[in-house]
C-alpha cells in the first residue's frame, strides 16, 4: 500500500468537502462545470443542424459523457449522476471506489466507477468523453513528466471540441499557511522543502504537490491544450476557515456569491489555495 492510500484510507474527504470552505470550492466548480456542459451541448446542436441530423433532446442528459479521473468518494461524479449525465468516474485508491459505489447506490445515482491510474487510461478509447474532470490527480503527482502524462491521457480520452478541467494546489497557500502561519518556514528550508526562489519541493512522502501558474501554463503548451479560461474556486475561503464558520447561512451565501462574480479576476487567481484551469481539445 502506498503513503497516499494509506492518507486516503483514514482520511475524511466526505468532511472536507462538506465544511464551509469545501462548499465554496464544490458549489464555484459545479457552476463552471454545468455552465462547459451547456457549450458542448450547443456545440452538439449546432453540429447536428449542419449536418442535416435530428437536434438531440435538450431534456435528455445522458448524451453528454463525463469521465470524472480521480474521483474520490464521488463529490462531483455522484451529483452530476443525478442531473442525469452519463457518468464515468475513475479512482485510483481502492477504499474511495468502494464508498463512492456505496455512496452511489445510498443516493441512487446511475454510473460506472473503475479502480484506476490517471497516467493509463487503457480502459478508454480516443474521443470517448465530451468533459473529462482531473480534479484530484495534479494533487498528487510530483514530477513534470507525470503532471503531462497525466494531460495527455485526458486529452486524448476527450472528443475534439471538447472540455478538460483540471484543478491544481498552489504553492504559495502552502509557503503561506504551512510554512508562515503554522511556523515551518525555517524547518522546510533547512529540510530543502522550499528552494531558493519559496517554490515548494515536494515527494511522495509529502503528499501534496503545489504549482504556481507558470507550471501550469507549461504543462498546457506541452500538450497542445488550448486555455478557455482560468478560475479560482475558492478564492480566500482556505484563508479565513473559522470567519467561514461563524457565518450565518445567508452571510455564506453571500460569500458563495461574492467568490462565483470574482473567481475569473486575474488579480485573485493566485489568491486561492486551488485553481480550475479550463482548456479545449
Amino acid at each position: 500500500m502506498t503513503k497516499l492510500e494509506e492518507y486516503y484510507n483514514k482520511f475524511n474527504e466526505e468532511k472536507r468537502l462538506s465544511s464551509r470552505h469545501g462548499q465554496v470550492e464544490f458549489r464555484v466548480s459545479m457552476h463552471y462545470i454545468e455552465e462547459y456542459i451547456k457549450r458542448v451541448c450547443m456545440q452538439c446542436r449546432l453540429q447536428a443542424n449542419n449536418d442535416g441530423y435530428v437536434e438531440c433532446d435538450e431534456e435528455d442528459n445522458r448524451c453528454i459523457k463525463i469521465l470524472d479521473i480521480g474521483a474520490g468518494t464521488g463529490r462531483y461524479s455522484i451529483p452530476l449522476s443525478l442531473k442525469g449525465y452519463d457518468v464515468t468516474a475513475v479512482e485510483l485508491v481502492k477504499h474511495n471506489v468502494a464508498r463512492l459505489k456505496q455512496f452511489a447506490e445510498k443516493q441512487g445515482a446511475n454510473l460506472t466507477a473503475y479502480q484506476g491510474n490517471a497516467l493509463k487510461l487503457k480502459k478508454f478509447a480516443d474521443e470517448t468523453f465530451d468533459l473529462t474532470l482531473l480534479f484530484g490527480p495534479m494533487y498528487h503527482l510530483y514530477n513534470d513528466q507525470d503532471k503531462i502524462q497525466a494531460l495527455n491521457e485526458a486529452k486524448r480520452v476527450t472528443k475534439k471540441g471538447g472540455y478538460i478541467l483540471v484543478a491544481y494546489c498552489l504553492n504559495e497557500y502552502a509557503v503561506i499557511m504551512h510554512g508562515f502561519k503554522d511556523g515551518h518556514f525555517k524547518e522546510a528550508l533547512d529540510k530543502g522543502k522550499l528552494d531558493k526562489n519559496y517554490k515548494t519541493v515536494s515527494s511522495e512522502e509529502d503528499l501534496y504537490e503545489y504549482v504556481n501558474i507558470y507550471d501550469v501554463n507549461s504543462y498546457n503548451e506541452a500538450c497542445g491544450l488550448e486555455r478557455v479560461k482560468i478560475i479560482s474556486p475558492d478564492g480566500p475561503a482556505d484563508f479565513i476557515r473559522e470567519s467561514l464558520k461563524a457565518m450565518t447561512e445567508e452571510e455564506f451565501d453571500l460569500f458563495v456569491d461574492y467568490q462565483l462574480k470574482n473567481a475569473e479576476r486575474p488579480d485573485l487567481i493566485g489568491a486561492g489555495s486551488h485553481i480550475v484551469d479550463i482548456l479545449k481539445k
